[in-house]
């Protein structure tokens, strides 16, 4: 493959909605293109007006469906197979790169149909624990037609884990991306360099977020370390118990900033001391840690799947037992007793992020398109 090719990148997901699958496929798109490669980005999408990507293929609409403590917005119309099928005659792919194959019809629709055509069939596998399509019905249908990929992909170990168990095969491991120097080259907020001690939470707030257990710790710490401050970051209400908490012991210096901007964002990473992520589970990869690793700031948060594949605890940050905001506490005050070491750790993780450039992540990508393309074109020549 020395050659440009032309790539399907193609989403379960609502494309008019920011995720994480949604954000890696748009990355994955704009550094191919970069090298030269054509790139169509294929999803279902409620408002495909508003998507600048004049080269995004909108696939039927989404509706909303409970999926692993968050809402997947999918589409679930079998009527797609003829649109789907007509578009693969078009356009001629070489390769077709199913992002979650199984979450929505527009990813497995794509599958059943692109059997009759001659481009490579690639998996990537997002998820960790976080549906129950593989234990019912639905999960027979899906190993019978997994067997129809060329290539599997999963971002984590935690996510080829979950994959394999119910999609048995070989996986090829590669994280997701971050735009490192966003976060490295960010300017400090300057309202928030006044003296206090930023603590900060990144994150929509569901539960499997575990922002009450870092309430929890925040109430534990704050008689002792009266300029601690607390910076939440993030889309949604907080839960009943984070309520009852911050009311029942009279939190101050609690900060509510909502939804930002990544501009925004990568500013509240680097205004930290020390990033927190207490989530319960389910996390097939810490994009939140590679962040703050980013923005040079050290990390406190939950010990797992998912998280401890991107952080080593004692080296970038301090994992500890999720739900457990004595444990949590006792992480984040060891940080703040010990400025040197929030520097050691900071720089650390500043280091071991580069691993996570997405002109890196993009690059084995495309390698292993490559790969999976050669071992075709050797089968067709024996």
């Amino acid at each position: 493959m020395d050659r440009p090719i032309k790539i399907a990148l193609v989403s379960p997901y609502d494309h008019a909605f920011r995720g994480g699958v949604t954000d890696h496929i748009n990355n994955l798109a704009n550094q191919f293109r970069v090298w030269g490669n054509t790139v169509r980005i294929i999803a279902p999408c409620c408002a495909p007006q508003g998507i600048s990507d004049t080269d995004f293929i909108p696939m039927g609409r989404s509706v909303a469906l409970p999926a692993g403590g968050s809402i997947a917005r999918v589409s679930v119309s079998v009527w797609l197979r003829p649109r789907i099928k007509a578009l693969l005659r078009r356009e001629a792919f070489d390769v077709i790169h199913l992002h979650e194959p199984f979450a929505g019809f527009t990813t497995f629709g794509m599958l059943a149909v692109a059997k009759s055509v001659d481009a490579v069939k690639i998996g990537t596998f997002h998820s960790y624990n976080g549906t129950r399509l593989y234990k019912t019905g639905a999960g027979r249908i899906a190993r019978r037609y997994s067997t129809r990929l060329d290539g599997r992909i999963a971002v984590s170990e935690a996510a080829q884990q979950f994959a394999s168990n119910h999609l048995p095969g070989q996986y090829e491991i590669i994280p997701n991306g971050i735009h490192v120097d966003d976060f490295a080259n960010a300017v400090p907020f300057p309202h928030l360099r006044d003296g206090m001690i930023n603590l900060l939470f990144v994150g929509r707030l569901e539960k499997k977020k575990g922002l009450k257990y870092l309430l929890g710790a925040y109430s534990r710490l704050k008689w002792d370390w009266p300029k601690l401050r607390l910076i939440v970051v993030g889309p949604g209400k907080p839960d009943d118990d984070s309520y009852r908490i911050m009311s029942e012991r009279n939190l101050q210096d609690v900060t509510f900033a909502g939804n930002v901007s990544d501009v925004e964002k990568a500013r509240y990473f680097k205004s930290a001391d020390i990033y927190c992520s207490p989530a319960t589970g389910r996390e097939s990869f810490g994009i939140v840690l590679t962040e703050a690793m980013a923005a040079g700031t050290p990390v406190v948060a939950s010990d797992i799947a998912g998280y401890s594949g991107v952080i080593t605890s004692g080296r970038e940050g301090l994992l500890v037992r999720p739900k457990a905001d004595e444990d949590l506490a006792v992480a984040i005050a060891t940080l703040l007793k010990a400025p040197a070491l929030r520097a050691l750790m900071g720089a650390n993780g500043r280091q071991k992020v580069e691993e996570f450039r997405w002109e890196r992540v993009a690059a084995r990508v495309q390698e292993y398109y490559k790969a999976v393309l050669d071992d075709r074109l050797a089968v067709r020549s024996a």
